[in-house]
Order: C-alpha cells, then structure tokens, then sequence
C-alpha cells in the first residue's frame, strides 16, 4: 500500500484520499506492484512531501516522473541515492549550478540536503514500472500532484516555483498568486539543455527571490559522500 500522507500536508491535501480517482489509483498501483518491479519502493513514494513540510516549502522544482531504472528512484524528483551515478539531466543541473553560483560538482546526486532546507523536489507523476518511462502517466497522480501545487499557491508567503521543459511549463496555469515567482525554461536533459537550460542561472535567481523576502537563502552546495 502507498503510504500515507506526511502529516503537514494532511490539512491541504488530505482529502485527496478519499476521492474517487485516488481510490482508483491505488487499486491500479497495487495490480502493478503485484505484476512488476514498480520504483521507488512504496516507503519513498511520498518522501518529497515527508523531507519538506507544507509550511516550509520555498521552492518547487517539479519534475515529470521518477527514474526507471533500479536503484535510482527514491522519492525526490532528479536525486538519486549515495552511490547511484548521477543520471544526465542530474549532471546538467550541477554544470548550471557550477557556472552559477561556483558549485562544487560533488561525487553524488544525492538531494536530500535542499529538501531539508525547503526545497520541495515533486514529481508529477509519483510511480513509474521498472525501465518503462512515464508508464504510470495518466493515472491519477497528476491530480494529486496538481492538488499539492494549488496548496502551494494559495499560500501566502512567498514560493518559487520552478518549471524546466514543456510537461512542467503546462502548471502554469495553477500558479496565480502575485507574491510567488515562476522561473520557467528549458529542461536540462541533454536533449534540450544547450536550447537555454545552460546559462539561465536559475539558483541565483531563487536565492535572490528569497533575500528579498527576508528569506533564508538555499545552500545548494552539496558534500561528497
């Protein structure tokens, strides 16, 4: 079963449970797991809602649907585990990160230090059947996930909101609150990252939102391990 929702979330998004197309969605889980590998393994599906708490998010860097092939997945939209080689589009955020902000790229893609500090790593689509990309698409988890971006933007302070390529550029649409910031561009899989990815200095921009908004500023820097 998919575990179930990290407590801070539970009074903006905890009703999502009891609708029908979540119902559904679990049911379609459950037949797949018993059929397939299915990744990450159910106590990480909502690891990105449990390492970040509803009312410490700053920034939502929204990714598509998680890593498919083993060992990698594990909750975090782009982070992989200690010891799991840092996938191509993991390796373009650090070049950019790099050419930034000074980052030291580290020997892992291990995130778990920005989802500590605020930063919510979603993925839009929470499952995914081993090496088969985006076959959980199209099953309910946009609808959760579209429920956690709507909390998200109802809120009052501040958030940034972070949109690379095309699938996560369609979520504009739920971010209509004037305080938040929307940082929106090319997506940094090697297919599309010299289009613009590189070069765009999105961290530098986040940390810029939140100084003004008296803010803490994210460390990005992440350490060996």
């Amino acid at each position: 079963m998919t575990p179930p929702i990290p407590g801070t979330w539970v009074p903006v998004v905890g009703e999502e449970v009891h609708k029908p197309y979540y119902m559904a969605l679990q049911s379609y889980l459950e037949k797949e797991r018993a059929q397939y590998t299915v990744f990450p393994p159910e106590p990480d599906v909502f690891n990105a809602l449990q390492l970040t708490a509803f009312s410490e998010a700053k920034v939502l860097i929204l990714g598509q649907d998680p890593y498919h092939d083993v060992g990698q997945a594990h909750g975090l939209a782009f982070s992989v585990r200690p010891g799991v080689t840092p996938p191509p589009s993991l390796l373009n955020i650090f070049k950019e990160l790099h050419n930034d902000l000074g980052f030291r790229i580290p020997n892992n893609g291990y995130l778990l230090p920005w989802a500590e500090q605020g930063v919510l790593l979603l993925n839009a689509v929470l499952t995914v059947r081993a090496h088969q990309a985006g076959s959980h698409q199209g099953k309910g988890w946009e609808t959760f996930t579209d429920a956690v971006i709507r909390a998200l933007n109802a809120r009052p302070d501040p958030l940034v909101f972070v949109l690379w390529g095309n699938f996560a550029k369609k979520k504009l649409a739920l971010v209509t609150a004037p305080q938040h910031k929307v940082i929106s561009g090319v997506h940094p899989s090697p297919l599309s990252a010299n289009r613009g990815f590189f070069g765009s200095r999105p961290f530098s921009q986040i940390n810029q939102f939140l100084m003004e908004w008296k803010r803490k500023p994210i460390d990005w820097q992440l350490p060996d391990l």
